[in-house]
């Protein structure tokens, strides 16, 4: 029996066909650049772009170059920084605020799973060194104080990043990392997605196959299909997938580093122990699968740190609901910043 999923699929892909048949009269590859997701920074020099250890970043910055500066670092691995926008009001409170779309994610340039693969656990330090060549591009002096935010796999990633290099950041903001410890994560992910979610999932990617299959490095392909498959959360509180709350997914880099963390059981609070600079720590009060002993346990990896429950939003609306962010977060990340 098809459901009312597959039937939407079956509708937009039917509907994407028929443009590509009748619109021009050109052919159109769904591989290429621009046909079937945005380009990325690599395909239209027309984006805000920086160049940082070895990749080409889909980045831009608001507010007083030598105010304090807040790094938004997206989650995923793999999403990209436009849901995170409105930590732009920052900017208010004289605050430099950096987005920056992490390697193969969202508009950057993309690279073979392989380069990751073959760096083994070197490719979090990838990433490690990407931070700090961001931070490097942007920072104007020694002393103008670095601020890291991270929501959900930012959130890890801002972790491991000042348990390895406790002296680059002077404050610290994290919204639901799901875990730090590799089994945290696992646990964390099997209890934030249902059986009926991930067999919903499959059921999908099963389906949509019949009309379009990616090999290992097809970008384009691979990425819309990844946002095809982005639905509706009611564990964690998601909301329905909305194609204005992000640019593009990064497939190949998501799939890479969760093989990565597997294989080698990434700790990401190793270290974590020397950053004893307080830091300011929000999960969501609809996300049933972050309970407060959950919070709790999670929380227990740092020195220092206050804790926020944001009332009425889930994993995302902490930063993306408009209210939420008004009323509770962000009032609570400039006094957070005030005190440091």
């Amino acid at each position: 029996m098809i459901s009312q999923r597959q039937k939407k699929l079956f509708g937009i892909v039917v509907i994407m066909s028929t443009a590509l048949l009748f619109s021009c009269g050109e052919e159109l590859s769904i591989d290429e650049p621009g046909n079937l997701v945005p380009k990325t920074v690599t395909q239209d020099t027309s984006l805000p772009t920086i160049y940082a250890n070895g990749a080409w970043l889909h980045s831009e910055a608001f507010g007083p170059e030598d105010g304090t500066m807040i790094i938004a670092i997206h989650g995923g691995p793999g999403g990209d920084y436009r849901y995170l926008l409105n930590c732009k009001d920052l900017t208010d409170s004289g605050y430099r605020v950096v987005f920056y779309d992490q390697r193969g994610s969202g508009l950057s340039e993309r690279f073979p799973k392989r380069s990751y693969i073959s760096l083994k656990q070197g490719a979090i330090d990838l990433m490690y060194d990407e931070l700090t060549a961001v931070i490097s591009h942007y920072r104007k002096s020694p002393n103008q104080k670095v601020i890291l935010f991270g929501h959900s796999w930012g959130a890890i990633l801002a972790s491991g990043y000042l348990g390895k290099y406790p002296d680059m950041a002077q404050g610290l903001i994290l919204c639901e990392p799901g875990g730090l410890k590799w089994k945290e994560i696992e646990d964390y992910i099997k209890e934030s997605r249902s059986f009926k979610y991930w067999g919903e999932i499959l059921n999908d990617a099963t389906y949509l196959d019949q009309f379009i299959t990616g090999k290992e490095d097809q970008h384009e392909i691979l990425d819309y299909k990844m946002a095809m498959m982005a639905s509706r959360n009611d564990i964690t509180g998601e909301g329905d997938f909305d194609p204005s709350s992000n640019w593009r997914s990064g497939a190949v880099i998501m799939d890479a580093l969760f093989s990565i963390g597997e294989a080698y059981k990434i700790d990401f609070s190793e270290g974590l122990e020397n950053y004893t600079t307080p830091s300011l720590f929000f999960y969501s009060g609809r996300n049933r699968a972050y309970h407060d002993s959950w919070a709790q346990k999670i929380t227990s990896h740092y020195t220092n740190i206050q804790v926020v429950k944001v009332s009425g939003v889930g994993h995302d609306g902490i930063v993306t609901n408009t209210q939420a962010w008004n009323e509770q977060t962000k009032p609570a990340i400039i006094n957070y910043i005030n005190s440091l």
